[in-house]
């Protein structure tokens, strides 16, 4: 039987799946990690809708991930929770974040799948944007916190990324400060990889 690994969250996943006839991928780090050795034997779904928050996740984890009985589910969620209070003015606090988060997981481990959860990420590239770190933080100690409790493997896409953007520049791994450039989407697939396959979720074996 197949393994099927399934990615799922905002636009930074989603990144025109919709638009890619061949195979809904999109043309971020999924599509990536689907072309890379690691997904030999494995089948890759990508669910991931651009603009969603927490909430909107949650609130689709039926159709959208434990329909498709993944035995890996991704998930890269919390940004648009912090870009809507800066732009829109809709606060979410961090305990309904956790909430949400929790409400999505569940069911999922109880399904048998594997987790991993990436961290949400800011590379700021306004001033403005500085200040999201306030209300991005929190939620990012949030998925750190669920990762432990969950058993899942954690991806530290914050501290990597700007760890790059340190040598690179932040605008060569994302030019808004949150969707990636294809240098971006290329750093965060090779972490995700690494810290995977670190994990012990590595390479299928063939007899």
């Amino acid at each position: 039987m197949t393994s099927v690994v399934l990615f799922t969250g905002d636009s930074v996943t989603d990144c025109g799946r919709r638009e890619d006839h061949d195979g809904h991928l999109g043309f971020g780090y999924v599509r990536n990690i689907a072309g890379s050795g690691w997904a030999t034997g494995r089948r890759v779904v990508n669910t991931g809708i651009g603009g969603n928050r927490m909430v909107d996740l949650a609130a689709r984890r039926q159709r959208d991930v434990l329909a498709h009985n993944a035995d890996i589910v991704s998930v890269l969620i919390g940004v648009n929770d912090t870009w809507r209070r800066y732009d829109n003015n809709e606060f979410t606090s961090t305990e309904s974040f956790e909430n949400d988060y929790r409400r999505l997981l569940e069911p999922i481990v109880r399904a048998g799948s594997r987790l991993v959860l990436v961290e949400p990420f800011l590379l700021p590239v306004t001033a403005e944007q500085n200040a999201w770190r306030e209300d991005l933080d929190p939620r990012i100690e949030v998925v750190r916190t669920l990762a432990a409790a969950y058993d899942a493997v954690l991806v530290p896409a914050d501290v990597a990324l700007a760890r790059s953007a340190a040598s690179l520049g932040a605008t060569a791994i994302t030019l808004d400060g949150v969707h990636p450039t294809s240098v971006g989407h290329e750093l965060l697939a090779s972490l995700w990889l690494e810290t995977v396959t670190a994990a012990g979720l590595g390479p299928l074996r063939r007899a």
